[in-house]
């Protein structure tokens, strides 16, 4: 599908961009510098692919790197034992990060497998329904469908409004005709910017007292999260995105009402149970349940010190600057002849993706990795709803982060245009 804008020329909405530029009165950090110096990945790429990986800070590296160098000196278990107060640190962290005690809170090795974990807890069975909606993280609608698949439960998506996110009251309906099982919810889907209202999908939870699952892993760290605010029983989020961890880890939050009913993972181990006679067990009274005896330690102190960065650079000043800054990325990308900013909704965050005419998909990334700047794709088989409303089978993401420059947005912009340019 070919761009509306056809009659500007790259260079003259360039010209028009940088200008703006020049006199926008974007967010003043005077910690800027340092968090850019705290960050050795910026001497080396424009990092727009926050909501992929963030670029780790050198006291996150640093503590990961003196775990590991401890297990090579003295053992794994033996370090486990050395650092265990530190590993302890990350359930009241990331508690305080989520408004919550530290008994809510288990380690897991992804997102997803936090996510699924939960789903395990619930004893579907035939006709039951799962509410959800038609921006929704990938790996969780096909867990759904694997439900379906397995258990003959039912999937109900409520419609989004005309401007773009889900219609609250729309799903309000659909939870008191259907009395779902779950209803599930992405706080910011992964092919998007959008932003969905999950707080006014809990309150409508809460008075129908129905289980309520929230995918946070794209906006903790990008947005100040409460899970009491947001009424959930179960939420997900990772560490290695807008928090700046590592890899390999993510975690769960179980509320004291799903914990009080008895709801436990359906594979648990001895971390999460003790064995109490030969035929039977006891699970955990905390969120423990839901982890498992191996760690990976040096991850999970990485964990820590990337929660302990981000409250420290704050995270009512990164939910402000992060989006604005993908703001004015999306407008000057958008301006550009041949690109079409994608992402709709009332509330936006600092996702920016975009449509471009006349290159292949692999091809246009490939090019901007050769200019050293870092991207990610998404494609239809992501997010089968929202492209198919938006007509397009695949589209460039860009996410910036607070340690990113105005300059660098400017770059961006740039070096897409000139590419334009050359169709």
């Amino acid at each position: 599908m070919r761009s509306r804008r056809t009659s500007t020329s790259c260079s003259e909405v360039l010209r028009s961009f940088m200008k703006d530029d020049s006199s926008a009165t974007a967010p003043s950090w005077e910690s800027l510098p340092a968090l850019r110096a705290d960050t050795p990945g910026c001497e080396q790429v424009i990092h727009f692919n926050n909501a992929g990986c963030g670029l780790l800070a050198t006291p996150i590296l640093q503590t990961m790197q003196a775990h590991l160098t401890l297990e090579a000196r003295i053992g794994g278990y033996e370090a486990a034992a050395a650092r265990a107060g530190e590993v302890r640190e990350f359930y009241p962290e990331l508690a305080a990060l989520i408004g919550c005690g530290p008994d809510n809170i288990a380690f897991a090795g992804s997102a997803t497998h936090a996510y699924a974990t939960a789903l395990s807890a619930i004893p579907f069975e035939r006709g039951d329904v799962i509410l959800t909606t038609r921006n929704d993280f990938v790996s969780n609608q096909l867990a759904f469908l694997s439900l379906r698949r397995r258990f003959g439960v039912d999937i109900v998506h409520a419609p989004d409004l005309p401007a773009g996110g889900v219609d609250v009251e729309a799903m309000a309906l659909l939870m008191k005709v259907h009395r779902p099982r779950l209803v599930a919810a992405t706080h910011i889907p992964t092919n998007s910017g959008l932003v969905q209202p999950v707080a006014e999908i809990g309150r409508h939870c809460r008075e129908l007292d129905l289980l309520y699952l929230v995918d946070a892993c794209q906006s903790v760290g990008q947005y100040p999260i409460d899970v009491e605010q947001i009424g959930c029983d179960l939420l997900t989020g990772t560490c290695r995105k807008f928090l700046r961890g590592p890899r390999g880890s993510g975690f769960l939050f179980v509320s004291d009402r799903f914990l009080r009913a008895g709801y436990e993972p359906l594979f648990i181990d001895m971390h999460g149970a003790d064995w109490t006679a030969a035929g039977t067990y006891r699970p955990s009274a905390t969120a423990s349940r839901f982890e498992e005896w191996e760690f990976p330690y040096a991850t999970v102190l990485g964990c820590v010190a990337a929660v302990r960065y981000a409250r420290s650079v704050g995270i009512e000043a990164i939910s402000r600057r992060t989006p604005e800054l993908a703001r004015r990325l999306r407008a000057g990308l958008d301006a550009l002849p041949g690109v079409r900013a994608l992402d709709q909704g009332n509330q936006l965050g600092a996702l920016v993706t975009i449509s471009i005419d006349g290159w292949q998909a692999d091809e246009f990334k490939t090019a901007l990795d050769a200019r050293r700047i870092n991207s990610a794709l998404s494609f239809r088989r992501f997010a089968q709803f929202d492209f198919a409303d938006k007509d397009v089978d695949w589209c460039l993401r860009l996410s910036p982060h607070y340690y990113n420059t105005d300059g660098e947005v400017s770059e961006v912009v740039a070096a897409i245009a000139e590419l334009q340019a050359t169709r």
